[in-house]
């Protein structure tokens, strides 16, 4: 028996939860009407699963509330909330297999990713928050004699937090690892197009000690569930991640109910920049690689654009080549493959739009441009284009497919005006050996990360977001998440002169 045909065996007795999760416990929509939830692999059903809408919503806000007023958990000792975050870390790692494979079959990531990321990130964020929760400090403002001043952080009370279908549980730990760290009460809406993993979460968090009400799970379409979280009156904020177009709505939202606010982390269209002072290595090359094409290039932080020193263009482009034709494209569950489905028919026909473009308007395949028959599942080839100009569709609209582009320069100045002219300001990876170069680079280019020598989004440690229509002031990741869902006290106390 093969590793993918063990992992398939695993995968078949995965337990899978179909209900929305409110105030502490399992339950149908209130409609009782369901969406189907399919295997990008094979397009398959995989389960039918409850389809919120506004009237869960407005149940499972009235428990967030009652609970986040009741304080179990808003004003509990900070260290009882460490211990319950630090007994869920656990849980979720005990349950990582599960959930890998879980995730798997929903998104048709690879299963290497999902160990990587679900039984192996995911643990750690909430434990990374867990330990934040006793070690953050308030301040004390410079006062005279006749007076003493504190500024203290709160938890600003019921988050929606509203996450993308690309990275499904992990992006949930983004957002929900902080959340509960600052003693907020959670209504948590998944993409409805891979809404298991977070599925099991309530169990889990229930089993760990986390009161009943404090953490709301609600399955359900964007323009129903998502669309009512950001009209909400009682919700105090919302966290975001997806698409700018959804985003924009959400400020909408905001703006005609409560004007609660609205963190956004969007899309990107992030330079991969070669500069002359470079030294094309197999470890630049693997990070070239993988910055177009891992997760399937279904990632906002995706190095698409990559801008090449005409120096280093004809070796680049030789070893990158070598390079994508050894990537294996298939069945998520083998871990021998490398990128695995798209995450809908929809989808994968998108970035199929993008592929004909980039064709129509020129640049030249070098590899891949296909998507391949596979019986039924969702598939791109990864493809290479060369003679990518700047005004192309492909090289200036966010693809989140396995597609590499490459644009010659002939100046690093040349190079740095390419990866500045676009709307987005996500990422963007800097190649030289040349350290005033990469200093001055990192610092010209508006983008919320910056990655020298490497592509990295950073660590839970590093602040992760994007300036431009990227994102809003926000962050996901650090200390600086726990400040989307806090606000701020100031304690003025007048003293009785002596």
């Amino acid at each position: 028996m093969t590793d993918a045909d063990r992992n398939r065996e695993k995968a078949a007795k995965v337990r899978i939860e179909t209900r929305a999760w409110i105030d502490g416990a399992p339950v149908d929509a209130q409609s009782g009407m369901t969406f189907v939830t399919r295997n990008p692999a094979t397009g398959a059903p995989l389960a039918e699963v409850a389809a919120c809408d506004a009237a869960d919503v407005d149940i499972a806000v009235k428990a967030a509330r009652r609970a986040f007023d009741a304080g179990s958990w808003s004003r509990c000792d900070p260290v009882d909330r460490k211990k319950t975050m630090l007994r869920f870390a656990e849980l979720l790692r005990d349950h990582g297999e599960e959930l890998s494979l879980l995730e798997c079959l929903d998104s048709g990531k690879t299963i290497t990713d999902c160990q990587n990321e679900v039984a192996g990130e995911v643990p750690d964020f909430f434990q990374w928050y867990g330990e934040a929760i006793d070690k953050s400090f308030g301040r004390v403002a410079p006062t005279g004699q006749g007076a003493f001043s504190m500024i203290v952080q709160e938890p600003i009370g019921v988050a929606g937090l509203i996450v993308p279908w690309n990275f499904p549980l992990l992006m949930a730990a983004w957002k929900l690892a902080p959340a509960l760290a600052t003693g907020c009460s959670v209504v948590l809406k998944p993409a409805e197009q891979s809404p298991l993993t977070a599925l099991r979460l309530g169990e889990l968090a229930a089993e760990a000690g986390l009161p009943d009400g404090v953490l709301n799970i609600l399955p359900g379409l964007g323009e129903q569930a998502g669309k009512a979280i950001g009209q909400h009156p009682d919700i105090d904020m919302v966290s975001f991640t997806g698409s700018g177009e959804v985003g924009a709505f959400l400020l909408g939202y905001a703006a005609q109910s409560n004007l609660k606010p609205v963190g956004l982390e969007l899309g990107g269209k992030s330079p991969f920049l070669v500069l002359e002072g470079a030294r094309i290595s197999d470890a630049l090359v693997e990070h070239a690689v993988m910055a177009a094409l891992w997760n399937g290039g279904q990632n906002c932080s995706a190095n698409m654009r990559q801008i090449i020193h005409r120096r280093h263009y004809d070796a680049f482009v030789e070893r990158v080549l070598a390079r994508v034709k050894d990537f294996s494209v298939g069945d998520p569950m083998d871990p021998a493959t490398d990128i695995g489905a798209m995450i809908t028919a929809e989808h994968r026909d998108r970035v199929a739009g993008y592929l004909q473009a980039g064709k129509d308007e020129g640049a030249r395949v070098l590899l891949g441009g296909t998507a391949p028959d596979a019986s039924g599942g969702y598939f791109i080839s990864p493809t290479v284009f060369d003679q990518v100009t700047p005004d192309m569709k492909i090289a200036r609209e966010e693809i989140f497919g396995p597609v590499l582009g490459l644009i010659a320069v002939d100046t690093d100045d040349e190079a740095l005006q390419i990866a500045r002219d676009t709307e987005f300001g996500l990422h963007a990876s800097v190649f030289t050996q040349d350290i005033d170069q990469a200093f001055r680079f990192a610092r010209a280019l508006p983008v919320g990360t910056v990655s020298v020598n490497g592509f990295s989004e950073g660590n839970v440690a590093t602040p992760f977001g994007g300036y431009r229509r990227s994102g809003s002031l926000s962050r996901d990741n650090g200390l600086e998440a726990m400040g989307q869902y806090q606000q701020t006290k100031t304690i003025w106390i007048e003293l009785e002169a002596k």
